[in-house]
This record gives structure tokens, sequence and C-alpha cells, in this order.
């Protein structure tokens, strides 16, 4: 697979001598502070690998548990190492990062995948929410970008690049037009009118703290709402919600 050469020179970084070691200048959390977010890198190119992972131990709310290459050493991680969030490529040997997506939600069902491709094929997109991805970021984008993405998705959010959103829009439309021509309909399982309502804001893009200040409830509520909402529709992410809703006419985007 060959790599986009702006992200490519920007990850290759020589490895220096003690990377695995804190940053000069890291200083450790204080005690009582939050746990650091756990990451699992996972890519087929050792180069781009060393680059994330120089770039994300710089952040002081940050740590890379490990890292693999390809999708077969994904599953067997993140069933060992239990990560918050896997950074992941698609296409690699062995075994996809689709299909690894899938099985890692098995193996670590807390864990949040980010797919960092290349691949700008409309079908990767579709099939990587389906597995059950919570991002799905270019390797265009700018490696500094990386850690903001990391949190981002940790706490709730789903990201999309926007080359790929607008993909994602225009498969909503014709989501919503093939259902309008569907002569059958199962019904759609009855979501509560708070759940539509979390459902309309995580369509939106807010995540979990930011749907809990807008409706005045506690985090955890919400936390509740989304995994209901899931539940009831027998989906596995965010975004694979959004879609269905719009596809069944649960709620519109405008």
């Amino acid at each position: 697979m060959s790599e986009n050469p702006e992200t490519r020179d920007a990850a290759a970084v020589p490895r220096q001598a003690g990377a695995d070691a804190a940053p000069a200048g890291r200083e450790a959390a204080p005690p009582g502070a939050a746990d650091p977010i756990r990451v699992l890198i996972v890519d087929d190119h050792a180069l781009f690998r060393r680059g994330l992972e120089m770039v994300l131990q710089g952040e002081e709310d940050i740590e890379v548990i490990g890292e693999g290459g390809d999708g077969h050493e994904a599953v067997e991680m993140a069933g060992d190492l239990l990560p918050d969030i896997v950074l992941m490529d698609i296409r690699m040997p062995r075994r996809s990062g689709i299909e690894a997506c899938t099985a890692i939600k098995d193996a670590a069902p807390s864990a949040k995948i980010v797919m960092l491709t290349i691949s700008d094929e409309e079908e990767d997109l579709f099939e990587a929410i389906k597995a059950g991805a919570s991002g799905y970021l270019l390797k265009e984008i700018s490696i500094d970008e990386v850690p903001q993405a990391v949190r981002a998705v940790h706490g709730g959010q789903s990201l999309i690049s926007p080359s790929m959103a607008s993909k994602l829009i225009t498969e909503f439309a014709a989501l919503a037009k093939r259902s309008e021509e569907r002569t059958q309909q199962v019904p759609a399982p009855r979501l509560t009118e708070r759940e539509m309502e979390v459902l309309r804001l995580v369509a939106r893009g807010l995540g979990n703290r930011e749907i809990a200040r807008e409706l005045f409830i506690s985090e955890n509520t919400v936390k509740n709402h989304v995994r209901n909402i899931l539940e009831k529709l027998q989906l596995h992410s965010r975004m694979e919600a959004v879609v269905y809703a719009v596809r069944e006419k649960l709620l519109e985007i405008t």
C-alpha cells in the first residue's frame, strides 16, 4: 500500500534512543489526575507507526500502550491490553482493519476504533461504520492533529474527514430515497422521546458531555440513553445509529 508522500515524510521520523520513556520535560501526572488515554496503534508501515507513537507520547494525557502491524495482531493485542482507542489502518496483511474492527468490538467492547487510512473509497467508509468504527480519518491530515482526534473520540464524538463526510451525507440521501421506494417496511423499534432527543444531538456531532449540558441531565444518563438506543436498534456505534435513523426516517439531517 502506497503512502501519501506528505504523510509519510511527516511520520517517518527516526526513533530516538529512549523513545519508550516519557519525553524530556514531561512531568508525571499529579495524584488524583485522570488516567491517560490508552492508545493502540496498528499499521503495516513501521515508520508511520513510529511517527504516530512519537507524537502521541509527547502528550501528557495520552499513553501508547502497544503497536501492531496487521489486523490479526490488532485483535490479539486489543484483547490483552484493553485500549481506550485503537488507531488502525484498513488495508493490512493477514486481516483487514474492517475485519479486525468487528473482532475488536467483541474482544474489547469499551475500545473505540478510529480508522486512519489512505483509502477514500466510499465502500471502505460504510463498511468501517457498520463494523463499529467511531472515526474515519484520511492520512492526509496533519499528524499533529491526531492527538486532538484521539481526545475527541475518547470524549464520545464521532470523527470523519471532511471529504469523506460529504460522501456519507450523499449516502444518507440515497438511503432515504430508497426507503421511500420500499413497498414493505418492517416497523422500526420505538425509541422514547428522550432517546430521540439524544439521537438528534448525536447526529449533530455532540459528545456525551455536550449532550448532558444541552438536556440538563448527567453524563452517565446520556451514556445510558446511547446504550439503550444502540441495543434497541441492534447497532454497534453512534455513527451507525445515525445512518439507521436517517434511513428509517426517525430524524432528518439538514
